[in-house]
């Protein structure tokens, strides 16, 4: 039996309430497929985005985030292009961005849940 899966949404929502919760905050910068989205996460710390993660299908029908960036992106131009080609190819992709206190953490921690 298929394991059931989180509507995208519902964990958009869950990482805007956990960044909230821990002093930060987030800002949906694309919204995609409400059920069924891909996601990126971009995680910044005072304005500063320190790593970009991509929510991955693993084969088990878990979820795994990978870094697409980890290191502290200087030029956003460069995240604009990268999000821009992500769109193109896939339009159903979730961007948001985290603005907390202790992005590494939170990253670990996101791959725990899963």
């Amino acid at each position: 039996m298929r394991p059931a899966r989180l509507a995208t949404s519902v964990l958009v929502s869950a990482l805007i309430r956990r960044a909230g919760s821990e002093g930060g905050f987030a800002a949906v910068l694309a919204k995609g497929d409400a059920n069924a989205g891909s996601m990126l996460v971009i995680l910044a710390k005072n304005g500063r985005k320190l790593r970009v993660l991509e929510r991955v299908l693993q084969s088990d029908e878990s979820y795994r985030w990978d870094d697409v960036v980890s290191q502290e992106i200087e030029n956003e131009e460069e995240l604009d292009r990268l999000i821009g080609r992500r769109r193109k190819y896939d339009p159903d992709l979730w961007v948001v961005e985290l603005d907390i206190p202790s992005p590494e953490r939170f990253a670990a921690e996101m791959n725990a849940l899963n």
